[in-house]
């Protein structure tokens, strides 16, 4: 099952013919990503089985939006994150350059948003570094305010956090 598609994106499910696309994608979050090394192509490999081990495990993932005719925007979904020994649903957004600046991470997590409470998910969390203020906005818009600081992934991250109303 995937999210409703909105007035520009679609979702579906990611697969290994979208590893260039993928690939390019981690590549452009690295600055986010703070002290880590550049991301290759294994790389893409791995975020892509992450998500089916996500789908298969907890029935959602990552999603790739894309555009109505087929043009790759990003990835835009939910996993299972661990905050500092405890399990949270976090709502996640990556957009190629090109795509970033036209509200297109908003658009598509609103839509993530709706299909998680549709789903029974009561708390979403968004794990962002401090100095990303992009993704800091996007959070606000959905509504998220933040929870706390933590260490996550080997770096401090706000977490951002909203209680989500079933439909």
């Amino acid at each position: 099952m995937l999210p409703e598609p909105t007035e520009r994106l679609r979702f579906r499910r990611m697969r290994m013919a979208d590893l260039d696309d993928v690939t390019a994608l981690l590549v452009a979050f690295d600055p986010m990503r703070g002290e880590r090394p550049p991301s290759t192509r294994d790389d893409g490999v791995r975020w892509i089985k992450w998500q089916e081990r996500n789908h298969a495990d907890h029935g959602f993932g990552l999603w790739v939006a894309e555009s109505h005719d087929g043009t790759f925007v990003g990835d835009c979904g939910l996993t299972v994150q661990d905050v500092e020994g405890t399990p949270h649903v976090e709502i996640g957004y990556h957009l190629l350059p090109a795509m970033r600046g036209h509200g297109y991470a908003t658009e598509a997590a609103l839509s993530v948003c709706d299909w998680a409470a549709a789903h029974g998910v009561d708390h979403l969390v968004a794990l962002v570094r401090p100095d990303n203020a992009p993704s800091q906005r996007v959070a606000r818009r959905l509504g998220m305010e933040v929870e706390r600081t933590a260490h996550v992934h080997g770096a401090d991250a706000l977490v951002f956090g909203m209680r989500l109303v079933r439909p």
